[in-house]
C-alpha cells in the first residue's frame, strides 16, 4: 500500500505535468504557424500529444500511471525490454487513434474552407 505523501507526491506530478506540456505545446504551436501547411502543422502537433501525454500502467505499483515516453525509456536502459515493449505499444496504439483524429481534422478543415 502506497502512503498518502507518496499519493499526494504523485498528484503533484501529475499536475506539474500537464502544466508544463500545456506551456510547453502553446510554444512549440508557435513556432509551428511558421510552416505553410495547415495538415503538416496538426500532424506535428498531434505527435507531439501521442509522444508527450500516452499514459502506461507502472508495473511496480498498481494504478499509478506514468508517461510511455519516459518509462519505456527507462525500462529500456534497464534492459527490461518485456516493459518497455509495453510503453511502446500504448504509443503506439495513441499514435494510431491520433492519425485517425488527424485525418477527420482534415476532412473537416477541407469541408470547412469551401
Amino acid at each position: 500500500m502506497i502512503d498518502t505523501e507518496a499519493q499526494l507526491a504523485y498528484g503533484i506530478f501529475w499536475a506539474l505535468y500537464a502544466v508544463s506540456f500545456v506551456v510547453f505545446f502553446y510554444m512549440v504551436s508557435r513556432l509551428f504557424r511558421m510552416l505553410p501547411l495547415y495538415g503538416l502543422r496538426t500532424l506535428l502537433q498531434a505527435a507531439l500529444v501521442v509522444l508527450l501525454l500516452t499514459p502506461v500502467e507502472s508495473a511496480d505499483v498498481a494504478g499509478w500511471w506514468v508517461p510511455a515516453w519516459l518509462y519505456g525509456g527507462y525500462e529500456l536502459i534497464l534492459g527490461d525490454a518485456d516493459a518497455s515493449g509495453r510503453a511502446m505499444l500504448n504509443l503506439g496504439i495513441a499514435a494510431l487513434v491520433m492519425l485517425l483524429v488527424w485525418l477527420l481534422d482534415l476532412v473537416r478543415y477541407r469541408l470547412v474552407k469551401r
